[in-house]
This record gives structure tokens, C-alpha cells and sequence, in this order.
């Protein structure tokens, strides 16, 4: 028998009075809060005046203001550095995997990775009333205190709970999902395409503020997942048995999905039997045929609605009817479109059962546009066959609750990566790295070169899940080995497949952190510990023990287009702490720049078409500095031309 407790709540009279007021007129109550104006306009006649006042359409929640405002605040008390040794391949491979609030990484990557992303699917936490929803209040101050606090939890993510008892179920929600898609928009190229996941809870505010960040002429349509092959028993109204995915382009004009081929067999019927009659007039050898040689007497064949009457005697011979033809039937084809399909080199063919086909010239370029039911007759999953995925690849350990199946996002995936097989693509609710899963897969299939960033924040496994109990503290961990173990099994299976030791399993590690440097325009600075910094002149400071490799990468995210997968390489021949990145970029970290230094610079083959120096590294010898600057400035714009890169002090 359950100790049920009497509960220390008093009823509240007036929230009582507000869900009985709720309950006759449900417009007026929003969010917990009675709406008196919209009350009024239920309690008596609207006026004639009323009617003609202007109004206009405008979706708004409590905080909107703030989310647009969240969305465009610089990040710099934030960088990225790189977990050496966390990732697989980390020298050649192409692919990302960034631990973090995603919020923090999409602001980081936005600079770097502006319109350079393909595809984008997310599968972000739907509004159940138990999600947890990310704290979005950046500071400066350390993890450790933030924790203190109760802003993160112990793996150092910013959580907290949005209950449905909050008078902000919905805004909350809206608030955390806003930010991240208007940054998700500019790292889209003008081809690129949105994929959300969703369910009816917030299906219809997610469309209206897709509606105003991509544009309502960008809305693709909803696709619709069937996740499961039964519904819940305990519902007393609907079996929920599907989900939905919302389709949102940067440019409408410029995106092409895949279905599928539009003939898999290559063969159109030319006979449909709602059609009327028609003659059509075949001149001797155009016809192809399975008919076995000799001749044969007009009339009609087959007693069916399709029946073709065949108006003269004809002789078959080597696969051809060698005299001309006429025949009546219903015909999809008039002459003129016969005539016309047969100069373009479309063939017409006669089966032994005495049936027309078409092999049309531009076949192999007629596809099917992807159906907005996705289900088992394109051979996608349900959360059922994920589930058992999932427990495959670890052996049977039931880690995580409703992943979504491979053959789901393989089959996104192909939408776009059927036209291009080399692009890049974000998950930054990445969960257990499902998409780094099917973008591999697809590769090996394909011999794509797709690529992957995903991004997860380190939510914390609970101590009671299967998860915690087989070593993984946090979402992260299982998502990173997840990648591993579907890189060297998708490895085994196509192990005799020519190409196959090409296929990229690898990924590389970045983790969100405080700055390693000190930048000039961070606001708020003092927060940071001033025991941390370097006691130097320069104009900008390094953190103490901050890694050399952190600090290159942090500048590289101030460039453009350059990917954090580039080759990092330590120049030893001319310093310590003298970096090569991507063979474009050199950042000198040396203290001192002497003129050997700077010769050797000026002889690297193939030059670099930009270099970063620290600007104390010259002290108080001005002349060096400006002989530096011409030197390498000259020599990039002999090897580069006028419009490029150029010399810069830090």
C-alpha cells in the first residue's frame, strides 16, 4: 500500500477561479495569466469602431525581446579548445564532435562556419513538462561557482527544469529553441536545408517562429515519422504513432530534394486504362520486342481494359517488328508526342504478353520528390528499430531512451546528398550521435565525403541509468563511443568494398571553455580570476597555462571559412611556439622576434597568405616591426595579387 502523504498546499483560490475561467474561454488564459482585454472582447459586443482599427499578425511570448536580444550578444569570454587525444583519426579526419551548450558553440562556430553548412538536423528536447531547458545567462564566471550555484550541474552544463506548473511553459521553451535557430540560419549556405524533429506539443509555435526566422516563403512542409509500429494503450483518446519533422530552406529558390528514381525498372507503361482510345502509327524496326520471330495476324490481343487492338499483320524478326504498325489502344501518347520522344532517342518496347513500354531518353534523370509520410515502405525505422540499434552497437546495453533510427536520417541525409555528396552537415542536439552514425553509413554506401559537426551538451547520466551502471557519466561519452564503435563496425561490413579504407570514421574534440586570452572588448572582464593572467605588455594577455594549440585555435575562430579540422602544424625549424595552420595561416607565438626569425619566415614555400604576430614579441624595436610588415606584406602580394590577406599583431 502506497504512505500517501497529505500535501502542504492550500489550494489557491485564484489560480482555481482562473482554470474554471480557462475552461469556458480558453483564448483569455495564457501562460497562467488572464488576458482581461481578450476577457472583455468575450463579455460583450464588439463595436463597429473596434472592427475597423488596424491590427496586424505577430506571434509574441513573454521574453521574445530577449531571445532576438540573446541571438546577437558577442561571446568572447568563451573559446573552444581542443581535447587531444578524445577523438579518433584526429590528424586526417573531417569531422567534429564540440561538448557544450550549444547555444555557446553555435555563437563560436558562427564566424567561421557562416553559410558554409549544408544540412541541419536536430532533434531538440520536446516541452514535456520534465525537459530540461538551458539556462542561457552567459558570464564569465568559473564552472566551479556556477555549479555552487545551481546554474550547472556537476558535468558543468547550465540546466534547469521547465515544469508545466510555470506560468512560462511554452515561452520558456521558445526562449531556449529562438537563439539557436536565428544562428542556425546564418550558418546555412543559400542551399541549405533545416530538418527539426518535433511532436504535436509545440509543433505549431516551432512553425511560427520558423515562420519569422527562415521566412514563411521558405517553409519546404512537414514530413511525417511514423516512430512507432503500436501505439500507447493508456491513451483514453489517440494512439500516438507518429512524430514530425519540419522543413525550412535558407533559399527556397535554390534547393532540389530526392526522393527516389522516378522509374526504377526504366520502363513507363505506355497503355493506362482510364485513358480514351487512340491510334498510333509505328513505322517497321522502331519497335523492340520480346515476341519470339514470325508473323503475326491483326486483332485484338488480351481481353483485358487494356487490350490492344492491332489494326494489320505483322512479322517479327531478331528482336524488332520489321513492317509498320498501326495499333489502337489507350494511349498515354498522342503521334506528335510519339514522334517527338522517338527523335530524342526514346525507345518503345512490346512485352510477350503483348504490353507497350517506353524507355525514355532523359529516364535517368526523372526522380520522385520525397513523400510527407515517412514510414516502412521507404524503409525507415521506428524508435523500436533504433532501440535495437543502439543496443547492438553496445553490446546490448539499453543506454539511452527514444533515439531516432539510422535509416531515418540517411534517408534526410539523401534528400540533399543525393546531388552532393561532399558538403557539411550540423547536429547540435546531437544526443547519441545518430547523425554522425548515418552520415558514415551513407558514405560507405555512396563513397560520399559528407562531413559532421555534432554538439551535445554533458548532460549528466543518472546514477540509476543502464548508462551510469556501464561507465558513461555523461551524454557525451556515450555519443563519442558511439562513433567509434559504428566507425569500425560500418569498416568490417564493407571491409571488401573498393574505396572503403578511405571512408573518414574518424572525429576531432573541441570542448566550450573560458577564453585563453585576454581581448580588449570583453565586457565584464574583472569577473575573470586577474591571478590567471600573464603579467605581459602585449595588447592582448594569455591565461596562465593556457596551451599554445588553444590559443591558435581560438584565433583561428576569428577568421572565415576556415574549418577547425584544418592541420595544425608546430614550425620547430624556426621557433617553439611558431604554428602553420591549414598551410594558410602562420601565428607566431614567439616571444621575440629576431631578423632570423623573420628570414625564415620570408623563405617558407608555399607561402602563407597570412601571418599573426604577438605585438610585444618586438618590444620597443619599432624599425623590426615595420621591416616585418613590408617584407611579408610585399611577399603576399607578389605570390597572391592586390585582394588578399595580410600582415596582423595581436
Amino acid at each position: 500500500m502506497e504512505n500517501k502523504k497529505i500535501s502542504q498546499q492550500i489550494n489557491n483560490v485564484v489560480n482555481d477561479n482562473i482554470e474554471k475561467l480557462k475552461t469556458i474561454f480558453p483564448n483569455v488564459v495564457k501562460d497562467g495569466v488572464v488576458d482581461f482585454k481578450a476577457l472583455e472582447l468575450e463579455l460583450r459586443q464588439i463595436t463597429e469602431e473596434e472592427t475597423e482599427q488596424k491590427e496586424r499578425y505577430d506571434f509574441t511570448w513573454a521574453g521574445k525581446t530577449k531571445a532576438k536580444k540573446m541571438a546577437q550578444e558577442d561571446i568572447y569570454c568563451k573559446t573552444l579548445n581542443y581535447i587531444e587525444g578524445d577523438g579518433k583519426d584526429e590528424d586526417t579526419t573531417q569531422n567534429l564532435y564540440i561538448e557544450g551548450d550549444n547555444l555557446e558553440v553555435l555563437k563560436l562556430l558562427r564566424q567561421n562556419y557562416y553559410g558554409a553548412i549544408k544540412m541541419i538536423y536536430i532533434d531538440p528536447p520536446y516541452n514535456t513538462g520534465s525537459d530540461f531547458i538551458y539556462n542561457d545567462n552567459f558570464r564569465c564566471d568559473s564552472i566551479e561557482s556556477d555549479i555552487k550555484e545551481g546554474i550547472r550541474n556537476e558535468e558543468g552544463a547550465r540546466l534547469e527544469q521547465n515544469t508545466k506548473s510555470s506560468n512560462k511553459y511554452h515561452a520558456n521553451w521558445l526562449n531556449m529553441m529562438y537563439p539557436r535557430l536565428k544562428i542556425a540560419r546564418d550558418l546555412l549556405t543559400e542551399d541549405g536545408v533545416i530538418f527539426i524533429s518535433i511532436d504535436d506539443k509545440e509543433l505549431h509555435n516551432l512553425r511560427k517562429i520558423c515562420d519569422e526566422i527562415f521566412g514563411e516563403n521558405n517553409f519546404i512542409g512537414y514530413l511525417t515519422w511514423v516512430k512507432k509500429k503500436k501505439g500507447s494503450h493508456l491513451s483514453k483518446t489517440l494512439k500516438s504513432i507518429t512524430e514530425y519533422i519540419l522543413v525550412y530552406s535558407k533559399n527556397i529558390n535554390k534547393v532540389e530534394l530526392f526522393g527516389e528514381k522516378a522509374y526504377s525498372d526504366k520502363l513507363q507503361p505506355l497503355v493506362k486504362k482510364t485513358n480514351s482510345n487512340k491510334s498510333l502509327f509505328f513505322n517497321e524496326n522502331i519497335i523492340e520486342t520480346k515476341l519470339v520471330d514470325g508473323n503475326y495476324k491483326k486483332g485484338l490481343y488480351s481481353d483485358s481494359l487494356s487490350a490492344i487492338n492491332f489494326k494489320n499483320d505483322f512479322i517479327v524478326k531478331n528482336g524488332k517488328i520489321i513492317t509498320s504498325l498501326e495499333v489502337e489502344g489507350k494511349f498515354v501518347w498522342t503521334q506528335n508526342k510519339l514522334e517527338e520522344e522517338l527523335k530524342l532517342g526514346s525507345k518503345i518496347l512490346l512485352s510477350s504478353k503483348f504490353g507497350f513500354n517506353i524507355w525514355r531518353s532523359d529516364q535517368d534523370s526523372k526522380i520522385k520528390r520525397p513523400p510527407t509520410l515517412l514510414d516502412s515502405k521507404l524503409n525507415i525505422g521506428t524508435n523500436e528499430d533504433a532501440y535495437v540499434e543502439l543496443s547492438n552497437i553496445f553490446t546490448n546495453e539499453a543506454l539511452l531512451n527514444y533515439p531516432k533510427p539510422t535509416s531515418l536520417i540517411n534517408y534526410l541525409i539523401n534528400t540533399i546528398g543525393y546531388f552532393d555528396k561532399d558538403f557539411i552537415l550540423l547536429d547540435f542536439f546531437s544526443g547519441s550521435a545518430t547523425t554522425a552514425h548515418a552520415v558514415m553509413q551513407l558514405n560507405a554506401e555512396d563513397g560520399g565525403k559528407r562531413k559532421y559537426i555534432m554538439v551535445q551538451i554533458p548532460q549528466k547520466c543518472d546514477e540509476n541509468t543502464e548508462a551510469y551502471k556501464n561507465g558513461y557519466k555523461n551524454i557525451c561519452e556515450i555519443g563519442k563511443e558511439r562513433i567509434r564503435r559504428a566507425g569500425a563496425k560500418i569498416l568490417e561490413e564493407n571491409k571488401d568494398k573498393d574505396g572503403i579504407q578511405n571512408l573518414d570514421v574518424g572525429f576531432k574534440v573541441f570542448r566550450v571553455a573560458n577564453t585563453n586570452i585576454k581581448w580588449n572588448n570583453i565586457q565584464n572582464m574583472e569577473q575573470l580570476d586577474v591571478n590567471t593572467l600573464k603579467d605581459t605588455p602585449d595588447q592582448l594577455d594569455f591565461i596562465l597555462n593556457a596551451k599554445d594549440k588553444d590559443i591558435v585555435y581560438e584565433i583561428m575562430l576569428r577568421q572565415k571559412n576556415i574549418p577547425l579540422t584544418s592541420k595544425l602544424v608546430l614550425l620547430d625549424n624556426i621557433g617553439s611556439r611558431t604554428y602553420l595552420y591549414a598551410n594558410l595561416y602562420l601565428i607566431c607565438l614567439e616571444t621575440n622576434i629576431t631578423d632570423e626569425i623573420i628570414e625564415k619566415l620570408s623563405q617558407i614555400n608555399p607561402l602563407p597568405r597570412k601571418f599573426i604576430f604577438r605585438d610585444s614579441a618586438f618590444g620597443e624595436d619599432c624599425a623590426r616591426k615595420e621591416k616585418t610588415f613590408r617584407l611579408l606584406d610585399n611577399l603576399i602580394k607578389k605570390n597572391y595579387g592586390e585582394d588578399t590577406y595580410n600582415v596582423e599583431f595581436i
